[in-house]
């Protein structure tokens, strides 16, 4: 063998140790970008402006999740305790009481515990709760608005292109960074069941 093939040999070893570092050295580059914006950015979650949102109903069935990963919660703060409550009880109800025919919501999702004449405290199931948003639109008719719709976190897989926002036709539902407060007020997430 000439000192010329022996060159050639060499610079092909050279070239082809040479590519599988750099392969090596891209793949840890691209990983790296990848967790890069976990580790020094913000993550990002979808939540539901209920300043916007119109109770349209498609919460319940637009979701990839069945049940929806969207829930009604109540922002005790600013409930009034009613005995006739707007998000419980169907419009034009004579009796008082819990009833399923008298109950507004179709999963039985809110219950309603007695606490002093006249006050009554409402709590939401979130395992029974699909999102309907049905509460949550008569509680704003007929209350204070203390029963509002959000995205439960804990349930969401947080899709790049969430199938909710994209139908949702009032554009309620966005990518918001997960450090920032909810979209809603006076919420009370420790006494949610």
């Amino acid at each position: 063998m000439s000192a010329e093939e022996k060159n050639i040999k060499l610079t092909r070893r050279d070239f082809v140790r040479k590519g599988i570092q750099f392969s090596i050295l891209g793949g840890i580059g691209v990983m790296a970008g990848g967790l890069l914006p976990k580790l020094v950015g913000q993550e990002y979650v979808w939540q539901i402006d209920t300043k916007k949102c119109t109770h349209c109903g498609r919460c319940a069935t637009s979701c990839i999740k069945t049940p929806s990963a969207v829930k009604c919660f109540h922002a005790f703060d600013m409930c009034g305790y009613c005995d006739l409550c707007g998000g419980y009880f169907r419009q034009g109800v004579k009796n008082l009481n819990t009833g399923a025919e008298n109950q507004l919501c179709p999963t039985a999702a809110i219950t309603r515990q007695f606490i002093e004449e006249p006050f009554f405290e409402y709590h939401i199931q979130k395992d029974l709760c699909i999102g309907c948003a049905k509460c949550v639109k008569g509680c704003e008719a007929f209350g204070n608005g203390s029963l509002q719709l959000q995205v439960d976190q804990s349930i969401c897989d947080n899709c790049n292109e969430c199938s909710i926002a994209r139908d949702c036709p009032s554009n309620a539902i966005s990518r918001v960074p997960s450090g920032k407060s909810y979209l809603m007020q006076g919420i009370n997430w420790k006494n949610e069941t």
